[in-house]
């Protein structure tokens, strides 16, 4: 596969408190001659409770979160496979394949292979779709559709599902939601360019932790050309690691970055904290002798931690969209594209919230001490506490 996609999702690895109950389908789909192959890849437990659900088959729930608890994976795939037809008619009637107009029949794998994910237990399971004859050409336009753990089932909300496909002359990578819960390889390079630019953009919107760094980055600088270095830098900074991370050049697991990555977001914050104890109202103001660009000392000092914080947040952003695919420049242009959007969105912010802020200031310095006080207190506490959560492994 040269592609992988990339998915709007909820920072899988991160506790609830910053993204919320959440989960990620990851799909492959190839083609040989009139059969079209998928493997999905699926939340071991939440399969679990959802094909038991459905198919009102309690022997399944009770065996299979026996094993999870266990954390036994032979046990867990054989609690599956036992209970194959619940499993099967589960997954099959929430994840469809069409070549052209006609509907390809399913056929479920006998054998279920677990694997991992951030550290999460994954079920592998194989389906073959038989596509009528004639139908399937290499030229011919397939639909996916996914409707797998809907919100309406009660057990998450917005299931992603990252699907990469290799069929016939069509070749690349989609996200399937609730709001897109389809896709056609006959669908442009274009619209698929326009679809991760809003995934990227969306993704910020929808990852609280990054956007209280970007309120503290706010909140603790002093003058528009500091905020547009440090942000810069920021941008920088992620932008490479990101990349790098996607490429396959650079891997770091969740489970370390997560932490960190709470960490960061109660340094800025306390950073300004500290500032305002320290100095005060004038905490706001850059020291008599400013330096490079017009920005002092502790200026710099404070952009160059941004930029390491930053390259933390890059590998982030890759751990959670599950990208784990080699080079390609399609792949490069695809991960700029989601980058834009998410630049957009900070861009946005930084738009609205520091004017407000600067005119705050000069109206009326003290309360704009305190607003950007506690600001500061908001973003600390919160990081502190996702850090203690994420270390912890919750």
């Amino acid at each position: 596969m040269l592609l992988t996609a990339i998915a709007l999702v909820v920072a899988v690895a991160a506790p609830a408190a910053a993204h919320g109950f959440s989960s990620v389908v990851y799909a492959d789909v190839t083609r040989t001659h009139d059969r079209v192959a998928v493997t999905l890849q699926l939340e071991y437990d939440l399969l679990v409770v959802s094909a038991a659900d459905a198919a009102s088959d309690d022997a399944l729930f009770q065996e299979g979160t026996s094993a999870f608890d266990d954390g036994d994976a032979d046990a867990q795939a054989a609690a599956l496979e036992r209970h194959r037809d619940s499993v099967s008619a589960y997954v099959s009637d929430r994840f469809t394949v069409a070549a052209g107009d006609a509907a390809c029949a399913p056929v479920v794998g006998e054998s279920v292979e677990m694997t991992e994910r951030d550290g999460v237990p994954y079920a592998a399971v194989i389906i073959d779709y038989d596509c009528p004859p004639g139908a399937a050409g290499d030229d011919a336009a397939y639909t996916v559709a996914s409707d797998l753990f809907p919100d309406a089932e009660g057990f998450v909300t917005g299931t992603k599902t990252i699907l990469t496909y290799e069929v016939g002359v069509h070749t690349g990578s989609a996200a399937l939601d609730a709001e897109h819960p389809s896709f056609s390889t006959a669908q442009s390079i274009g619209e698929r360019f326009g679809e991760f630019f809003l995934l990227g953009a969306e993704h910020l919107l929808s990852g609280i932790d990054h956007i209280l760094f970007l309120l503290a980055l706010i909140a603790g600088s002093r003058r528009l050309r500091e905020l547009v270095f440090a942000a810069t830098a920021f941008t920088v900074a992620h932008s490479v690691t990101f990349i790098l991370a996607a490429t396959g050049l650079l891997g770091v697991p969740a489970t370390i970055i997560e932490p960190i990555i709470a960490l960061s977001i109660a340094i800025v914050g306390a950073w300004h904290l500290w500032n305002l104890a320290r100095r005060g109202r004038v905490a706001t103001e850059l020291t008599a002798r400013s330096g490079y660009g017009g920005i002092d000392g502790p200026g710099w000092l404070r952009i160059g931690v941004v930029f390491l914080f930053g390259l933390v947040h890059g590998l982030g952003f890759a751990s959670a969209l599950g990208i784990d695919e080699p080079w390609s420049w399609t792949l490069l242009w695809i991960l700029l594209v989601f980058n834009v959007g998410i630049e957009t969105v900070q861009l946005g912010i930084i738009v609205i919230v520091f004017p407000l802020l600067v005119l705050l200031r000069r109206r009326s310095p003290r309360i704009g001490t305190w607003a950007t006080g506690l600001m500061a207190v908001t973003v600390t506490v919160f990081g502190l506490i996702w850090f203690v959560e994420r270390l912890l492994g919750q």
